[in-house]
């Protein structure tokens, strides 16, 4: 019975003397730090969204060596002004141009992506869009068939 009583006196004790530390560190919150968190919270909840019109190009039966070009469009969907701060492909025969600047929430852009036309048969490759968006990259694909050069015609 004595230990029960003085286990409840114990809690008793640090109850009471955690709830006194409680009001004193209520005291101590400064409104404009809460106010200007609150403020960079919602500020980082703003994100820019790239939606593409279409994320892999065909460009069909082509012959070795002969360059290609497309254009990736593509709109930023989101709150807060898109940056794409680096676009890379697969291999050096595939080389992205992306736009330099901002794009603003609404506003369209494009990302060039030259091909030179090197390989055999079907080739297939990446490009890698990095962006501060949530997801931070995107992935695009380019293909093509590729026919040698000075072959005969396929049947």
């Amino acid at each position: 019975m004595k230990k029960v009583i003085l286990a409840l006196s114990t809690i008793a004790l640090v109850a009471f003397t955690s709830c006194k530390d409680k009001a004193e560190a209520s005291s101590k919150i400064n409104a404009d730090n809460v106010a200007e968190a609150a403020q960079r919270d919602e500020a980082g909840k703003q994100v820019p969204v790239m939606e593409f019109e279409e994320m892999e190009h065909d460009f069909g039966t082509i012959e070795q060596g002969t360059p290609q070009e497309t254009a990736f469009k593509f709109t930023n969907t989101g709150n807060a002004p898109l940056i794409i701060t680096n676009a890379t492909s697969s291999c050096g025969c595939t080389v992205p141009n992306p736009p330099k600047d901002p794009i603003a929430p609404g506003e369209t852009g494009e990302l060039v992506v030259k091909f030179n036309g090197s390989g055999q048969n079907q080739v297939s490759k990446t490009i890698t869009v990095t962006a501060n968006t949530e997801k931070g990259s995107e992935l695009l694909r380019i293909k093509a068939f590729v026919n040698p050069k000075n072959a005969g015609p396929t049947s």
